[in-house]
């Protein structure tokens, strides 16, 4: 089923890329309706809606064809498809459960969209919100830290030596540090708890701002770090997260809205205690 998809598809897409462009009339357009008849294959209407919903489904690559190829190409692809489609006798299990499948789920998500567009978040919606949020903050110990890295506690600890001598941290950073940050002088820049490795941050924990660390080996080699500052963060203004708290709002007033749905259906659950999910890898039971 999935190579005979494939095949009229392909032969569709070949068509499409080298459909001639349609003849140009110079006379006034006609009037076009979703219901405009295009083409008729054994008495079966194809419509200006059906190549509509089908450009879409388009690549963005195909949909910057010109118009009048996407046209053509469009119309012979529905033509196959309603041709080969009506010369089924008898539709197989799989293809009628498909079938079933995706028709639930666009209607489904046609639904979904009419909701959402009569969702709104209102002002007083966010500051309740961020009320409810932030109303707790505790600020964490945020750690502004450089590091130098290389590859064995010798060469950490003659780094040590060198810095205690008076050397600037980010001059040899820059001429010997292994790791990427080398570049910019050891500077790893703002991170909390949880962002490093557990044993870069317990070393970084014990320090004070100024205070260089003794070697500290992790899964990346040694390293010799020196505590910049520390600071304790204020919790962010509405305008910093109003498109996250936005966010947010909406999909849970979306998600209210669907579980209503699901709440108000008749639904009946069999019990499928005794049935292995596994079960659902055995396409022979809607192939055969």
């Amino acid at each position: 089923m999935a190579n005979c998809k494939t095949l009229l598809a392909s032969a569709a897409l070949s068509l499409t890329l080298a459909a001639p462009g349609l003849a140009q009339d110079d006379s006034a357009p006609a009037e076009v309706t979703a219901d405009t008849v295009v083409a008729t294959v054994d008495g079966v209407d194809i419509t200006i809606g059906h190549m509509i919903a089908m450009r879409e489904t388009l690549s963005d690559q195909n949909k910057g064809l010109p118009d009048e190829v996407i046209f053509e190409g469009l119309m012979e692809r529905l033509i196959q498809q309603r041709a080969v489609s009506l010369s089924v006798d008898e539709v197989d299990k799989a293809t009628e459960l498909t079938i079933d499948n995706e028709e639930s789920s666009l209607i489904a998500a046609s639904k979904v969209n009419a909701l959402a567009s009569t969702i709104a978040v209102t002002e007083e919606d966010l500051q309740a919100a961020y009320d409810a949020k932030y109303a707790d903050y505790e600020p964490v110990k945020e750690f502004n830290a450089s590091h130098i890295l290389v590859e064995s506690e010798e060469a950490a600890q003659a780094v040590i030596e060198e810095l205690e001598g008076g050397a600037d941290f980010a001059a040899v950073a820059k001429e010997k540090s292994t790791g990427p940050s080398g570049a910019n002088g050891g500077s790893l820049g703002w991170f909390g708890p949880g962002q490093m490795v557990p044993e870069f941050e317990e070393a970084v924990v014990t320090l004070e701002p100024g205070e260089i660390s003794a070697p500290v080996q992790t899964q990346f080699g040694w390293h010799v770090v020196k505590l910049n500052e520390t600071r304790l963060p204020e919790a962010p203004e509405l305008a910093e997260v109003r498109g996250t708290l936005e966010t947010e709002l909406w999909e849970q007033k979306l998600r209210a809205e669907i579980n209503e749905i699901v709440e108000a259906a008749e639904i009946d659950r069999a019990d499928v205690s005794e049935i292995d999910p596994a079960v659902l890898k055995d396409l022979s039971l809607i192939t055969e």
